[in-house]
């Protein structure tokens, strides 16, 4: 039976409720796997399991539940090693990077902030500062619209100053919330968002850190921010040398 791996936390972690059911239609029982100094919270894998809402929240009760007792190492939704024997072999193996892991990780959460442009006030603002594309488009509307070629350059030059704002806007958002983080980690590139980044954040900061994306969004009235958190902290449960913790563990990870 291969074992779904939840999070990693210390031996010395309270326990978790008992009865406390994981991910799987019946709920698979939750259970802790011990391996020195640390232990994994596991249950028994379901076949065909599959990131639906009731899993994905099924599998966030239960790290949410073994959170309020202490620190602990999220795994990604999906992480499913080969037995119970690999889990504990792995813990064994990677001790001293997980016990790292915990300390820097314990009291703080994961802020993930999304950036993209709200297209209308993008545009105004790329026209507001530039000279030369006011010209063109004047220039255009005085000749009733212009020709097939002063419309399309124009197109590629707004097109162009655009794509510059991005990252502009990207980098002016992380220069204003990494201040307020213990660290970051920068989420990779989409075509949906011009910054995904997640901040690490101690607890008792978070206000401050939450009235920081507040200014951002007020003196940036052109950028859309979307704010979720806090979360276990999944992007920083960084990987010791050599493979990834999930990979580490022989899972294989589907996203959320």
């Amino acid at each position: 039976m291969s074992t779904y791996v939840y999070g990693i936390t210390a031996a010395s972690h309270p326990s978790l409720p008992d009865g406390m059911g994981g991910v799987g239609d019946p709920p698979r029982p939750v259970r802790i796997l011990h391996a020195g100094e640390l232990v994994a919270v596991v249950s028994d894998a379901p076949e065909g399991l599959r990131p639906k809402r009731k899993e994905l929240l099924a599998h966030q009760n239960v790290l949410s539940e073994a959170g309020a007792g202490g620190c602990v190492l999220p795994m990604r939704f999906g992480s499913v090693a080969q037995d119970d024997d690999t889990v504990t072999s792995v813990l064994a193996e990677r001790a001293e990077h997980y016990q790292e892991r915990l300390r820097a990780l314990d009291g703080k959460d994961e802020y993930n902030v999304k950036a993209v442009h709200d297209e209308e006030a993008v545009l105004h603002r790329v026209m507001s500062e530039n000279a030369e594309l006011r010209g063109m488009a004047e220039a255009n509307r005085q000749a009733g619209g212009g020709s097939y070629e002063d419309r399309l350059r124009l197109g590629e030059m707004v097109a162009d100053a655009v794509k510059a704002r991005e990252g502009e806007d990207a980098e002016a958002v992380r220069s204003a919330l990494e201040p307020l983080a213990d660290t970051i980690s920068v989420g990779p590139e989409s075509t949906g968002w011009l910054a995904n980044i997640s901040f690490l954040v101690e607890r008792g900061s978070a206000e401050d850190f939450l009235a920081a994306v507040e200014e951002v969004r007020s003196s940036q009235p052109h950028l859309e921010l979307r704010v979720n958190g806090p979360l276990p902290p999944y992007s920083f449960v960084e990987p010791g040398p050599g493979k990834p913790a999930a990979a580490a563990l022989g899972t294989e990870s589907q996203e959320e």
